[in-house]
């Protein structure tokens, strides 16, 4: 009989965190899975760190270094689960998480994208709950509008959602273009399909931090890719719009700390200025050395656990 759950890990030089990880899911109250570790090319001891632990649900596959969307692109392929469950190599799951998952597949069994709630680690000693620009039912519930409760924290969260092999299929896989920005561009597409359901409890860990291997020029011209894959349907819905510009904003931000001049101007021609607060548009007319100050006071604010929402 096929596990319910396929359990999918991108793995690349991870080894400080791949343990912890994997031992997360392994604990989990919910047994019903397996677990396909990809390792992406990766130069450390991460995947002879996984082929020490001897668990007939897990299986290590290999390739060559081609990127987080092929990893997971072909973990899903090979996957025999009916449902698949993402996990980041360094995010950790709470042992009820699969229960969590399977509860709100239970109660909705036509949904699409299934999600739970999740904490952000910012450093070892400082984890917080996220929190959304709406309100959200306790317990299971039908996101009526994803995008217009995503403007802070997105409902959906890479190692804390859930769906279907066939809805994945339907839907279309990640975007082997992208390197960041692949699952959110692959929950846009659930989102404007099926619908999204919604577990109002926190079950994982998000590790914010981890050091970004890209750099911040390739990092913006990839967001900026991913955000004009939306023209045609951001015109059709004013939400999607909406949360795109906020999408160009951070990019914009990034992009004028970065000096890509010209991603910073084809930002601002494109964002609807009603989209915008005061505030955002003051910042978007700052002098990018005044920008990187306050984006290292923010930091600085963040490793003494003083939170305020980051300029990008």
């Amino acid at each position: 009989m096929n596990p319910f759950f396929s359990v999918i890990i991108p793995l690349y030089n991870k080894e400080e965190h791949i343990l912890d990880t994997l031992n997360s899911v392994l604990n989990q109250t919910f047994t019903d899975f397996e677990i396909i570790i990809i390792n992406d090319g990766g130069t450390d001891q991460s995947s002879t760190l996984v082929s020490n632990v001897h668990d007939p649900r897990i299986r290590l596959i290999h390739q060559k270094n081609q990127g987080v969307s092929v990893a997971r692109n072909n973990g899903i392929t090979t996957s025999i689960g009916d449902y698949i469950a993402l996990l980041d190599a360094d995010d950790i799951w709470l042992p009820h998480h699969l229960t969590s998952l399977h509860q709100l597949i239970h109660e909705f069994p036509k949904a699409g994208l299934y999600c739970t709630r999740y904490a952000i680690k910012y450093h070892e000693n400082y984890t917080k709950e996220i929190v959304f620009s709406r309100p959200v039912a306790t317990g299971m519930s039908i996101i009526e509008d994803y995008f217009a409760a995503s403007m802070i924290n997105p409902i959906a969260w890479t190692s804390a959602v859930a769906f279907s092999k066939s809805s994945f299929n339907q839907i279309g896989k990640f975007d082997a273009k992208l390197f960041i920005g692949e699952d959110i561009d692959l929950f846009i597409r659930f989102v404007l399909k099926l619908p999204i359901v919604f577990f109002n409890e926190v079950t994982m860990i998000y590790n914010k931090d981890t050091v970004d291997s890209l750099s911040t020029a390739k990092l913006n011209d990839q967001i900026d890719y991913f955000i004009n894959k939306y023209r045609n349907e951001e015109i059709q819905n004013p939400s999607l719009k909406f949360y795109l510009d906020l999408n160009r904003f951070a990019l914009a931000i990034r992009s004028r700390i970065a000096g890509q001049k010209n991603i910073w101007n084809k930002q601002l021609n494109e964002i609807a200025p009603k989209n915008l607060t005061f505030k955002q548009r003051a910042l978007l007319q700052l002098p990018s050395i005044i920008l990187r100050l306050l984006a290292k006071i923010h930091s600085w604010l963040i490793q003494n656990r003083i939170y305020i929402k980051p300029l990008n």
